[in-house]
């Protein structure tokens, strides 16, 4: 009787990502950033047009509601509130929706979970990818904003630029493997995640300046990652006031530190994914 080979493969032990099983992968990670796509805009009258209207809508329900109503200002007399909404508001959306799509991933892909090994940290770093596109479809509306305010980015913003979303992936990473590899086992984090991203717009500084927090609790709001992207995009694009380096440098050690607790415990539970799932 002829003996028949099997290879079973699973996840090993270490708490190590796999970067040669990722590297190994790049055909299926561009399989599901294309899939993601798809999804987001199937069946939508303006497809991708989305990724430019979310946040505009939020910006003239802010501008409205917090400036005209409320006369929460700037910080500078040179900024209008609708630019200054929006730089934050490209970020806000960024780390908003892809925390929730990455919260809830490994449960929404759970068919492909069960039936095949692959690095499972694919699936949100896709989630991720995919929002990146979306971001650049919102600097449409952000260029026509500074175009027709009449504002040049600096040059400090434009070198930050970058790291800057660089620096939310990682947040998002973080905070939403977490959260993922959570909810393969309680269920009940896929409800708190929409409350959790709630709360968080108020303790980040979208709608209003950091100066309008006392100096003495500024560094409180900086434990927020977002919060230091949001406050350094606003102060270094639209050369509001000095970037608060040192206030920054807090939401990158929490940012690390999120990434860092968040894979940990993703490692320490992925062997399990397909057993509670």
């Amino acid at each position: 009787m002829e003996k028949v080979q099997i290879t079973h493969i699973s996840p090993d032990n270490t708490l190590a990502l796999e970067w040669r099983e990722l590297l190994d992968n790049t055909e299926l990670l561009r399989y599901f950033i294309w899939r993601n796509f798809k999804v987001r805009y199937k069946q939508t009258i303006i497809g991708a047009a989305w990724a430019i209207f979310k946040p505009l809508i939020l910006m003239v329900v802010f501008t409205f509601a917090f400036n005209k109503v409320g006369s929460v200002e700037t910080g500078s007399e040179t900024v209008p509130y609708p630019i200054f909404a929006y730089a934050g508001l490209m970020f806000w959306t960024f780390f908003s929706q892809n925390i929730n799509q990455v919260g809830t991933s490994f449960v929404t892909f759970q068919g492909i979970i069960n039936k095949v090994y692959f690095p499972r940290v694919i699936l949100p770093i896709s989630i991720i990818t995919t929002g990146i596109i979306d971001f650049a479809f919102s600097l449409i509306i952000y260029f026509g904003l500074m175009a027709y305010y009449g504002i040049a980015p600096t040059l400090l913003g434009t070198i930050l630029f970058i790291p800057l979303i660089i620096m939310t992936s990682l947040a998002i990473l973080g905070v939403g493997i977490f959260a993922a590899a959570l909810n393969v086992k309680y269920r009940d984090v896929a409800q708190v995640i929409p409350f959790f991203i709630q709360a968080l717009l108020f303790l980040t500084p979208v709608i209003y300046p950091v100066s309008a927090v006392p100096a003495s609790l500024q560094w409180v709001l900086y434990i927020n990652p977002i919060a230091g992207v949001v406050d350094t995009a606003q102060a270094s694009l639209l050369g509001i006031r000095d970037v608060q380096w040192h206030m920054l440098a807090i939401s990158v050690a929490t940012t690390i530190l999120t990434l860092v607790v968040g894979l940990t415990y993703f490692k320490a539970k992925e062997r399990e994914f397909a057993d509670l799932i």
